[in-house]
């Protein structure tokens, strides 16, 4: 069911807070005149996973690929395409990566990156590296909202970033180095890694999580070794919260050591973020884009993720050309990703023309430290999702818990970790100053319409589709497997509304909102409604060498049994429903639309 009980706030927990200046208040809201939106703006964010053998840069090996197809940005959990893999089926524990078959990435349309992503010093023998162990400790590292921090936390922070980059100039194959840092998170996932003649890739899965984890924490221990203070925790950027909803003002800061100047010049000088956001400037007010943000939070976190394999993402398999990303990785993270990034040719202040980078692609991203910042705050999404209750837990599958990756830590040793060990921050070491989680009461309650809208006046689902383009909005009615459904029921299976075999041109955005029982006059900028349902989006994206047809096809659902709930729709058999397309619909087809119940 997706429904749950309300609370307000995300912990009661008593932590110790390094570092935050006393005279700034962690829970209020910022008043609508604190805030202004910027200029519009028009990005792609291509992301490819070619590699090259070895030295030779010419060298395809892009047919031994994992086709990245149909990135899923939608507001709605992606439940069908999860279910189109069974478990039994294919997900198999992914081992640590052969380090031996690393090789170099590609930018989409573009040359490849300019530099290898494998880690140094390659291991002479990958078969005896140890699993990690966590070392003993005496207090945890509390990481801190990164708005609230004082000078003395931002001073030690820039002084760990800077020594970082210092290793760069001194030693650059050293794996504690900032880029090579920064590498890891290119060759995870921009195609260096080969395992059984596959490329792994760790984004649009049920990896995306446990790997970033690990990621972080081997890097936060570094920078503690730099500046020996084993304390020290990174920020993290609280974006879902309305006084973290710009870029963390430390990171704005010109000719300091977290300063990127290739990140996007118009996110400066407390711009207010669009967490739904793919280019293009939102036609509304500032106050009402604070309230669509926690609206989409509350959205990813809450209506759309009831179940495991919603908010972590399907089984990876390799190989497969599925992507079935979590709701989190789909919104806010890569919006916050291309919000922060830069757009494909621009000129930047020191002259240098930009592919969109850095935190514009995923090869990139980890040369701005802000990267950090923000999965920070995804990594804390996951802490907070399994506070919320019901059926929000961690995944049991053998398949997940017994993954692994690899990493150096703070003494350039060598490690295998497993997935398994990484579901405790605290046993991990770390934990996050609680803030106020304002999403988690933030359902939609105001309703666009005052009634039931009249079905019969719309034309049946069964007259709309097969839908050959969406160039305008489409409204329809559809029937509903079963109505009233008795509590019990709807603890054991959720309603989903069912897009079948959607299919467009992949090489440009698509994106379309959704919304129940409205008519084809909706404020679709305005998502604070009832009957906001969520929405599909699509980044650009390529196939594998010799392949010509660029036509994704997509299911694509949405957990509705909450909405219907909100709404008062329970008791109907008829609903409404209507399609808002927002970027590329007249290349957007769907075959049918049904609605199914699915066990959670």
């Amino acid at each position: 069911m997706a429904s749950v009980c309300n609370t307000s706030s995300s912990t009661t927990t008593t932590l110790k807070t390094p570092f935050i200046s006393s005279n700034t208040s962690l829970g209020s809201t910022p008043k609508p005149s604190q805030l202004f939106l910027h200029g519009k703006r028009n990005k792609t964010f291509k992301v490819s996973c070619k590699v090259s053998n070895g030295g030779d840069q010419n060298q395809n090996i892009e047919t031994n690929s994992v086709d990245r197809r149909n990135v899923l940005l939608g507001l709605g959990g992606l439940y069908g395409v999860a279910n189109a893999i069974p478990l039994a089926a294919s997900a198999t524990p992914i081992p640590s990566p052969d380090l031996k078959t690393c090789g170099r990435a590609t930018i989409s349309d573009g040359p490849l990156v300019p530099y290898t992503c494998c880690p140094p010093p390659m291991p002479t023998n990958f078969d005896t590296i140890p699993y990690y162990k966590f070392p003993s400790m005496t207090k945890l590292r509390i990481r801190s909202p990164a708005h609230a921090v004082d000078e003395e936390y931002i001073a030690k922070y820039n002084l760990a970033i800077s020594r970082m980059k210092d290793l760069d100039k001194t030693e650059p194959l050293n794996p504690l180095g900032f880029k090579q840092q920064a590498n890891i998170h290119c060759a995870y996932c921009n195609g260096a890694y080969i395992i059984g003649g596959k490329v792994l890739q760790v984004h649009n899965s049920w990896l995306f999580f446990p790997f970033h984890r690990w990621y972080l924490y081997f890097y936060e221990r570094i920078l503690g070794k730099l500046i020996d203070d084993p304390t020290f925790a990174l920020p993290y950027w609280n974006w879902d919260h309305p006084k973290g909803m710009r870029l963390p003002p430390m990171f704005d800061r010109e000719g300091t050591s977290i300063y990127d100047e290739r990140r996007n010049q118009q996110v400066r000088n407390g711009t207010v973020m669009d967490l739904g956001s793919f280019g293009d400037k939102v036609q509304t007010t500032q106050l009402q884009l604070m309230s669509n943000n926690l609206t989409l939070m509350y959205r990813q976190m809450v209506t759309n993720a009831p179940c495991p394999l919603l908010f972590f993402g399907a089984p990876y398999v390799l190989g497969n050309n599925v992507e079935a990303p979590g709701t989190i990785e789909n919104i806010p993270h890569i919006p916050v990703h291309i919000w922060a990034g830069t757009v494909r040719g621009s000129t930047f202040p020191n002259g240098d023309r930009s592919y969109g980078e850095d935190m514009g692609n995923f090869y990139s991203a980890g040369l701005d430290p802000v990267f950090y910042c923000h999965h920070g705050n995804v990594d804390r999404m996951w802490n907070e999702w399994k506070a919320i209750g019901g059926k929000r837990r961690d995944l049991s599958e053998k398949d997940w818990l017994n993954s692994e990756f690899f990493f150096y830590d703070e003494n350039k040793k060598p490690y295998r970790v497993k997935v398994r060990d990484c579901l405790d921050t605290k046993k991990m070491g770390y934990d996050y100053a609680p803030m106020p989680t304002p999403w988690r009461n933030f359902k939609p309650k105001t309703k666009v319409s005052t009634g039931k809208v009249n079905t019969s006046s719309l034309p049946p689902v069964n007259e709309v589709f097969p839908l050959t383009k969406m160039d305008k909005v489409i409204s329809f009615s559809i029937n509903r497997p079963v109505s009233s459904r008795t509590q019990q029921e709807k603890n054991e299976q959720e309603e989903m509304l069912t897009f079948d075999n959607i299919k467009y041109d992949n090489r440009g955005y698509i994106r379309f909102d959704v919304f129940l029982n409205v008519d084809n006059n909706v404020n679709a900028n305005e998502l604070d409604k009832a009957e906001f349902a969520g929405s599909y989006t699509s980044l650009p994206h390529v196939h594998r060498v010799g392949e010509n047809d660029h036509t994704a096809t997509v299911t694509f659902q949405l957990a509705i049994t909450e909405l219907l709930e909100d709404i008062g729709l329970e008791d109907e058999d008829t609903i409404a429903v209507t399609l808002v397309p927002k970027k590329g619909g007249e290349g957007i087809s769907i075959e049918n639309v049904e609605i199914k119940l699915v066990d959670c």
